[in-house]
């Protein structure tokens, strides 16, 4: 098709998106990090209170991390064309969440050193935590070029069907919805009003929702002009 409209994440998400993504290494390291700092110090008898609190703490960054990656994907998705690529960018947290446990586990459970009351309750503990941060990081419904392009153009159609051929819209700074309506009674007098196409909304802002309201008052408007098309008078 000519009128296609193909996503393409502006420079502005770009950004956004490597920021989010170094945050989430950020995380991610320092998980690392505190899986290596229980590996040589903690995995004692003694010290089992604390190789417990390391081993939340690795979990809590090791999701955080996952979330800041995930967010950023949705800005800036990968191309199902390349699907190692596009695996290894939208599963990465899976991948990093059971990286930050696995050397910990396995050293927990075949150290000779390691005693049975630490192999009993901190590896367990640390196999929980692996589990639940390698299936938080699984990006189950992962985003992609070519589905943003799809659903743009889906939603440009759908805009054109309520008899707005220009395809412009409206969105604010906070919101996460695109109007048709400049006046509509949830953008009305806020600032930081932008408008542009559907696509445009997608890439700017990532917002992917046709507001409700501004759809009735446009199929009601719709109804009313077939109504006058149609009158024999």
């Amino acid at each position: 098709m000519s009128d296609q409209k193909v996503f393409e994440a502006s420079p502005e998400s770009k950004g956004k998106a490597k920021q989010l993504r170094l945050f989430a290494m950020l995380a991610w390291i320092i998980a690392i990090a505190g899986q290596i700092f229980a590996i040589f110090k903690l995995i004692h008898n003694e010290t089992l209170v604390w190789l417990i609190v390391v081993i939340v703490v690795i979990l809590a960054l090791s999701i955080t991390g996952s979330m800041l990656w995930k967010k950023a994907n949705r800005l800036d998705p990968a191309s199902e064309k390349d699907k190692t690529r596009f695996f290894v960018q939208n599963q990465l947290g899976a991948i990093m969440g059971v990286l930050a446990f696995l050397p910990l586990v396995i050293l927990i459970f075949m150290n000779k050193d390691v005693d049975g009351k630490t192999k009993g309750i901190a590896g367990g503990i640390a196999v929980v935590a692996m589990l639940i941060a390698g299936i938080s990081g699984v990006d189950f419904n992962p985003p992609s070029v070519e589905q943003y392009t799809k659903e743009i153009n889906e939603q440009t159609t759908t805009l054109k069907d309520l008899n707005f051929d220009n395809d412009n819209v409206y969105w604010t700074t906070a919101g996460n919805k695109y109007h048709i309506f400049e006046d509509c009674q949830h953008i009305k007098g806020r600032e930081g009003i932008s408008n542009g196409t559907v696509k445009e909304s997608w890439e700017q802002k990532g917002i992917s929702e046709l507001c409700k309201t501004c759809e009735k008052r446009a199929l009601k408007n719709k109804g009313t002009s077939e109504e006058i098309s149609v009158d024999p008078s």
